[in-house]
């Protein structure tokens, strides 16, 4: 039997608009194009994408289970400027075959500088997860899948059941991210690794003509996935959402592939089925035990934290950012504090990020014309409220 979990990472920044060093406008966020490109990926991504799960949900009779996270930012944007995004979500809710995870309300990098500040996010999202769905989360992910052994024994002791992580490879060393593994000093959390090949073949290689599998099938997927048995028992499919109509477009077959996918992998083996996260570590038993003492990540080949704070702009705005987190909370001014808040999404740094900015799909996923306008221009947001937190 193999034990197909998909896992859907749903987020949206606020993006920053340009702001100079003159500048003393206390609106940092560029509203305008946030509401566009809101509305753009709904368009693309989020309502088609909705309605096949809704309708393949349907037609296999409640046998084809998915799994979100959706941030906190991406539900207020949502709320603002799609609410029909909202809404397709909660009618996936309510057909019990969805699962939605909890992580940080501001999808930020809070646990490797402030566990009181991750603690806050964490419950915050918590109680949005609860309010909107109906559901207590079980499960959690953290920002980007970064993940080690601290991080897992700290979420052990906040409640939840099990943790997703990258799985990468250098971590895992010969074993198979197939399996339920546990992390060290936390033995009643279970742990879930990214199967890597099958997830990337989805979303980073499906639309590449180049590739030898081109076309890519569900059928193609499915055999795939049942020949992880007797290698395993879980193929931890986990992605950005916008893989669906966004990252390859609807006219590259993607949102096709999805329709057809439930039915290809149970109609290769009557033995293979979807579970949810919950459902997976409820069912089977961890095989053993995985230690991951350094942070790792679901990035890029060497599954790291360089994509974020990997350079010295990255690591100065970082720093400057969590320095404040005293003084404002002192402060306690909830608009200053919800300022900071969106200010800390990992977002903002990746944009600083300089390894690939060669790489012309790199530089589409920045709103800046290179990693030092995006470090200017934080920084000058970042001065302005350090300039309020003093008036």
């Amino acid at each position: 039997m193999a034990s197909v979990c998909f896992y859907f990472q749903v987020h949206q920044p606020y993006r920053l608009r340009r702001y100079s060093v003159f500048d003393t406008d206390r609106h940092y966020f560029d509203e305008f194009k946030n509401a566009e490109i809101c509305r753009k990926v709904a368009a693309r991504c989020y309502l088609p994408a909705n309605r096949v799960l809704l309708d393949a949900i349907r037609m296999h009779e409640g046998r084809f289970r998915v799994a979100f996270s959706l941030t906190g930012l991406a539900i207020e944007q949502f709320r603002d400027y799609a609410p029909a995004v909202l809404e397709s979500f909660q009618e996936l809710a309510g057909t019990g075959c969805v699962e939605f995870l909890d992580e940080k309300y501001y999808h930020s990098l809070s646990f490797m500088y402030s566990r009181e500040e991750f603690r806050v996010q964490v419950e915050s999202h918590r109680a949005l997860i609860k309010e909107l769905f109906g559901q207590t989360p079980r499960v959690f992910r953290n920002t980007e899948l970064i993940y080690n052994n601290d991080l897992a024994h700290f979420v052990s002791h906040m409640g939840y059941d099990a943790i997703l992580s990258g799985g990468a490879d250098h971590a895992l060393g010969y074993r198979s991210p197939n399996f339920i593994y546990r992390p060290p000093h936390a033995p009643p959390l279970r742990l879930l690794l990214k199967n890597h090949s099958l997830s990337d073949d989805i979303a980073f290689r499906f639309s590449n003509r180049d590739w030898e599998q081109y076309p890519f099938t569900a059928e193609k997927l499915a055999q795939s996935v049942n020949r992880v048995n007797g290698n395993g028992y879980v193929c931890n499919l986990f992605m950005d959402y916008e893989t669906f109509g966004e990252h390859h477009a609807a006219d590259t077959g993607i949102l096709e592939f999805l329709r057809y996918l439930p039915g290809e992998v149970m109609r290769v083996s009557r033995d293979n089925n979807f579970l949810t996260p919950s459902q997976a570590v409820d069912r089977y038993e961890p095989v053993g035990e995985v230690d991951v003492p350094h942070l790792t990540s679901w990035s890029d080949p060497e599954r790291d934290l360089s994509s974020w704070a990997g350079n010295a702009m990255q690591s100065n705005a970082l720093n400057e950012l969590y320095k404040l987190e005293g003084p404002l909370k002192e402060r306690n001014d909830p608009q200053l504090l919800a300022d900071w808040r969106k200010l800390s999404s990992s977002d903002h740094f990746y944009y600083m990020c300089t390894k690939y900015w060669a790489d012309r799909k790199a530089r589409s996923y920045s709103p800046y014309e290179s990693p030092y306008d995006s470090y200017i221009n934080y920084m000058n947001v970042l001065d302005n409220l350090q300039a309020r937190l003093r008036g």
